[in-house]
């Protein structure tokens, strides 16, 4: 995309996104702003409540100043460009996307300021798990708090905070946060939903080549489900390590699958940047990517960015709360939800000086809000990308991300992220970043009273988190694990103790300390490091079942065939067919027993991973007397069963066994399960088998019915300096339009660990184009 200024190529690429997009970012908007009743109708308001009390109220002003230059003309022109579509699509029905049609509605008109009042796409912490733990420890101990949630460092002491009762908090507190922050995913529609079924029968299919109808929506988790963002890797390898002699920057942020894809890829190319790679299909700029001279890529890094806060309310006014000894007045305004074959509703929503009110008891006088980074200005999840996808160099990348662009700019806001970034320099560095609160006297894991006792004290500048700048081994790395170094001051302030087990950047560490002068790291290197299906967690369990002595004839020859594996999680091999339904099915849940006990592990679920891995690898650390034969036999018995089970799913002969016959990439479309199978087929793509598992570096998490959900949609390696080398891959497809041949082209290369060429140099893309789009002025010859 080319033009002439910064507005003109926003206005560009929100005429594209639309143009592949429009249903989807569509959707995302009205998700976001709470206008998903007045389309879909009455069961939508309670969410649109939730997300209009999480959308930014603040000043304008700040909020575009706090992104840096142009942030108001980006989102103006973007905006403008999705409205120049929805225009001519309007004039041309043909251009509406169809499930316009099937659901029998008409796309909103953007505006700017919509761009950054939404807040609730933003992935942040912690404050289910404050929730979760405050339970736990109500209805157990510290023991089982500890079997359910690692915490890093490991020996940090939980302390409840003096005043808070945590009898009070009931198990619906936080029903409102969850509709508002509820994932684009779960949005899904029923046939009473599909008002013009019909359009659908004139969808011809162009390149799907596997589809299938999908199964049920999967069931809204329960309180004890795991509050874990999704998972992503990013490396830079230093020059003197590569083959090219330039850094390689490698990223691979994991998300939610479904279609169309999460990410969006844009090449935006005005006199101000010449910026390629991916975002959020409806934000304009590019936060993954990189420009004529740094490379940069992120992950999610686990900063505690929210509190719920506890209130004694009124008993005579339940809009007043105890606040510094006396009472307070919540903020109360009044908003209409338009809702469809219904009548408007109002809805009340109240903030305390902390942030929106979730839940209230005037019976038992008592009130929640949540407090959030997202409140302030600059914190549109991603917006943040516009101010570093010009740096120059990567001391420009780290001002950017510190504020330190313009007086009014406040660096990166949401959600919190490890970066890495590599320039034509040579360079190549780590910077977390993200608003971090300041809290003096707890330590974010619990709520904690409202009464004026527990506040923020600003936030900490990010240059004072750590950073790492071509370190003396050659590489940079972060997979959302805990990445805070010994020497680093835990308590002052406390950043965050929930970081993702580290499973994923051990074997990402593994790889890359093997490169040196001699052994130069490569553009395949990286591409077959981002598509590793080695599980180091299979690797400990099956070390153990090593240890194991069977009585059963059959049990010695399963153990002798697992602990011969590879662990590798491929989608021919039957170990992993086996290993993956013993561990996850049989024995996390036998282990997290024998911890806990069947009351407790009932109420949490299955425990930690790392608390599971630990008592297998080290079962004197865990386990009662006789440790190390409790262990055993945990291991024997929970293999007897899981044999039994994947024998009745694919046959007795365990060399037909294959993981991809369980494991399979399935995308589907929120309209799938409300339309008939034939419309189905033509709407989802895949399945297709698919390798790998959750904490695999090529991470693809999956659900009880082994379809791949989660994992990295956006994959890309970058050779810093040579751009037209680099390789990217956005599955299963560009285009959101089912008819379009980009829609599921890119599937097949994706199960199969392939890539296509990020051609960056104009000339280089001239040559590749297929299709050419001018977009004039109306007005202009």
């Amino acid at each position: 995309m080319y033009a002439e200024d910064v507005q003109d190529v926003a206005f560009v690429q929100g005429f594209n996104a639309a143009r592949d997009r429009l249903w989807q970012i569509d959707l995302w908007q009205r998700r976001s702003l709470g206008e998903l009743s007045e389309v879909f109708g009455e069961e939508w308001t309670g969410h649109d409540r939730g997300a209009r009390l999480f959308s930014y109220r603040g000043d304008i002003e700040e909020e575009w100043d706090a992104y840096g230059p142009d942030a108001e003309a980006i989102a103006t022109g973007f905006a403008e460009g999705v409205n120049a579509y929805i225009d001519q699509a309007e004039d041309d029905p043909e251009m509406m996307p169809v499930e316009f049609k099937a659901l029998d509605y008409e796309p909103r008109r953007w505006e700017p300021e919509d761009i950054v009042r939404m807040r609730v796409h933003a992935i942040t912490l912690n404050v289910s798990s404050e929730v979760q733990r405050a339970i736990t420890l109500r209805e157990f101990d510290e023991d089982v708090e500890r079997v359910r949630q690692w915490l890093d460092p490991e020996d940090w002491e939980i302390e409840v905070p003096e005043g808070l009762d945590l009898d009070l908090i009931p198990e619906d507190v936080l029903d409102t946060f969850e509709m508002a922050t509820m994932s684009h995913t779960a949005i899904t529609f029923d046939e009473d939903d599909v008002r013009n079924p019909d359009v659908l029968d004139d969808i011809s299919v162009v390149t799907n080549s596997s589809n299938s109808v999908g199964g049920d929506t999967p069931d809204k988790s329960d309180l004890m489900e795991k509050e874990t963002p999704s998972a992503s890797n990013n490396w830079a390898v230093a020059p003197e390590l590569t083959e090219t002699g330039r850094p390689i920057l490698a990223n691979d942020p994991h998300r939610a699958h479904n279609v169309p894809s999460l990410r969006y890829m844009a090449h935006i190319s005005s006199p101000e940047f010449d910026v390629i790679g991916a975002g959020e299909p409806g934000l304009p700029g590019i936060s993954i990517g990189h420009n004529g001279n740094t490379a940069f890529g992120l992950t999610i890094v686990h900063i505690d960015q929210q509190d719920l806060y506890v209130y004694e309310t009124n008993p005579d006014d339940p809009n007043e709360y105890k606040y510094d000894g006396e009472w307070a007045s919540m903020e109360v305004d009044t908003e209409t939800l338009a809702v469809r074959d219904g009548d408007d509703r109002e809805v009340e929503l109240k903030f305390t000086t902390h942030g929106p009110v979730i839940h209230e008891d005037p019976d038992e006088n008592i009130a929640f809000a949540v407090r959030t980074v997202w409140t302030d200005p600059g914190t549109t999840a991603y917006f943040g990308g516009i101010g570093y996808m010009r740096a120059k160099n990567i001391e420009e990348f780290q001002d950017a991300m510190e504020g330190e662009l313009t007086s009014e700019m406040q660096g990166w806001g949401a959600p919190p992220e490890n970066q890495v970034a590599a320039d034509t320099e040579g360079n190549i560095g780590w910077f977390p970043g993200g608003r971090t609160p300041v809290r003096p006297n707890w330590d974010g894991l619990l709520p904690v009273p409202g009464d004026g006792r527990y506040e923020w004290d600003g936030y900490l500048h990010q240059s004072n988190l750590p950073r790492e700048i071509n370190p003396d081994r050659g590489w940079v790395a972060t997979a959302n694990q805990e990445v805070l170094p010994e020497d680093y001051p835990r308590d002052d302030p406390p950043i965050g103790f929930e970081f993702s087990a580290p499973y994923r950047y051990q074997r990402i560490a593994e790889v890359l300390g093997e490169y040196s002068a001699e052994n130069e790291h490569s553009l395949t290197d990286s591409t077959d490091l981002q598509t590793d299906f080695l599980s180091i967690p299979m690797r400990i369990i099956t070390e153990a079942l090593a240890e194991t002595d069977p009585d059963e004839e059959d049990l010695i020859e399963i153990r002798d065939w697992l602990t011969a594996w590879d662990n590798v999680l491929d989608t021919e091999s039957g170990e992993a067919a086996l290993a993956v339904v013993w561990f996850e099915n049989y024995l996390q849940e036998a282990v997290t027993v024998e911890l806990v006990g069947e009351e407790a592990a009932d109420h949490i679920g299955t425990g930690d991973i790392q608390v599971i891995l630990g008592a297998i690898e080290e079962p004197e650390e865990y386990l009662e007397d006789d440790a190390v034969e409790s262990r055993n036999q945990l291991l024997l018995s929970t293999l007897s069963d899981a044999v039994d089970d994947v024998e009745d799913r694919l046959g007795e002969n365990r060399d037909e066994w294959k993981w991809g016959d369980l494991k399979h990439a399935l995308f589907e479309h929120a309209l799938s399960p409300a339309v008939d199978e034939e419309s189905a087929e033509t709407l989802n793509v895949g399945p297709k088998p698919m390798g790998g598992g959750n904490y695999t570096v090529g991470r693809a998490g999956h659900n009880d019915e082994f379809q791949l959900t989660h994992g990295g949609s956006w994959r890309m390696v970058i050779d810093v300096g040579g751009w037209n080398n680099s390789l990217a891959m956005n599955v299963p497809g560009q285009s959101g339009d089912p008819e379009s041949p980009f829609y599921d082209n890119l599937l097949d290369k994706f199960v199969n660990g392939e890539y296509f060429p990020l051609l960056y140099t104009r000339e280089a893309v001239q040559d590749a184009c297929v299709r050419r789009i001018d977009l004039k002025p109306e007005n202009s010859k």
